[in-house]
């Protein structure tokens, strides 16, 4: 699975997500909203309906991308740790879940609820993101004791696109045509969304007044989906 705000999904989401999906042979990736975002709790975050909407429109022409609304449709806010309980409790030993997440977000991983946890009941695959080198094995022996082995990394795409960015661009009233998916820019436009002005659309932590873990999300932007076999190299390569 790939967890994120998605405020909102962009060609980096996807390219990562095709990218984990080929190189770790898995079956689907699920892109799951997160509702209440733990980092972002007084931060404003677009009602989730419309970024469930756009996560729809990005994905559909993809057959093996899927939305879930785990995290949506519980109240609370969205831990990584408590989806993965959730999800071995309800599915019991059939299948390992893969959680997909960015170099940026593994460094804030150490700060994660229970990453111990997270990494037992998971693999963490993680994809390079411009501007964070792969850490050292001195640093997943520090922050992952034991654990390194449950960590998979993987080779590009190296992309800098970022949801903050395309927010500032929209509200200033440039292209981001090229940057997110012509049916979701054509939404963006259509909704009046991240227009300066309109803060009305995007609420403080909220469930729709409403409501990230991303691609690091405490940051917690976080991801996951079911592999069946891997031919990516482990942290020790």
């Amino acid at each position: 699975m790939l967890g994120g705000t998605f405020d909102p999904i962009h060609y980096a989401h996807l390219a990562i997500a095709e990218h984990a999906r080929e190189e770790l042979d898995l079956a689907s990736v699920a892109f799951l909203p997160a509702a209440t975002p733990p980092h972002k709790r007084d931060m404003p975050v677009t009602a989730a309906e419309h970024r469930v909407a756009m996560v729809q429109l990005a994905i559909a022409d993809n057959p093996w991308f899927r939305l879930s609304r785990l995290e949506l449709d519980r109240p609370g806010p969205s831990y990584l740790v408590e989806t993965l309980e959730r999800l071995a409790t309800e599915r019991g030993e059939g299948g390992e879940h893969v959680f997909i997440l960015s170099a940026e977000a593994l460094a804030e991983m150490p700060r994660w609820r229970d990453p111990a946890r997270i990494l037992e009941l998971s693999t963490v695959a993680v994809v390079p993101r411009r501007g964070y080198p792969v850490p050292s094995r001195a640093w997943l022996q520090e922050h992952f004791p034991g654990q390194k082995d449950r960590l998979v990394f993987l080779k590009g795409p190296e992309l800098g696109h970022s949801a903050s960015e395309i927010r500032r661009l929209v509200g200033e009233g440039r292209s981001i045509r090229y940057l997110v998916p012509p049916d979701v820019e054509a939404y963006i436009h259509r909704h009046g969304l991240y227009r300066r002005g309109q803060e009305g659309s995007r609420s403080a932590g909220g469930r729709d007044r409403s409501d990230e873990v991303e691609l690091g999300r405490g940051r917690d932007d976080e991801g996951w989906t079911t592999r069946s076999t891997a031919r990516a190299a482990s942290a020790d390569q």
